[in-house]
């Protein structure tokens, strides 16, 4: 698949650092599957008017795919049991695919970037169902969901901390003459 078109929105959106991901890829997939659990259960206890707004999409099966890490996401929204799992590629017969930098997607699914933005910038790009894709999305950002939260959350003020230190950071907007990738 072709790279998205260099533009403003995609010169300052930023990028995990190319030695972060060379440093994970070879670590196995198997561990994130209990944290990928454990988020999806929090996010429908948070967020139970989640699932349902898909409505006929909620069977459908998503890849989500940051392009500056070595792994991607396969996402089935089923109301009454969503799964997700961490996997090297995304297979293929998946109903849609929403690939671009995973700041980007978090912002996205925070309600902090306008994805439709992202989306006619070419920082993100969608293949397969755009439909499905859409009321995904639409899902997502009805919900505000807040990742940091849900994540570190149960750490207390320094899981409160951290999260906002990782939000300030994927929310950096580099100048000109600066690397969208963290340093």
């Amino acid at each position: 698949m072709p790279e998205p078109e260099t533009t403003e929105l995609h010169a300052v959106t930023p990028r995990l650092p190319p030695w972060l991901a060379r440093a994970v890829a070879p670590l196995p997939l198997a561990p994130l599957q209990p944290a990928l659990n454990l988020l999806l259960a929090r996010i429908g206890r948070a967020h139970p008017e989640l699932y349902d707004r898909l409505g006929e999409h909620a069977q459908k099966r998503f890849g989500i795919d940051p392009t500056d890490l070595p792994f991607a996401f396969v996402l089935e929204p089923k109301p009454c049991r969503p799964l997700a799992r961490a996997v090297r590629e995304l297979p293929v017969g998946l109903d849609a695919s929403i690939r671009g930098p995973l700041a980007g997607l978090i912002g996205m699914a925070e309600g902090t970037l306008d994805g439709d933005a992202l989306f006619f910038s070419r920082v993100l790009w969608v293949e397969g169902d755009v439909a499905a894709a859409l009321a995904l999305r639409n899902a997502i950002d009805d919900a505000r969901i807040d990742f940091g939260a849900l994540l570190f959350g149960g750490l207390g003020p320094v899981g409160a901390r951290l999260a906002d230190v990782l939000r300030e950071r994927m929310r950096a907007r580099p100048s000109a003459s600066e690397d969208p990738a963290w340093s």
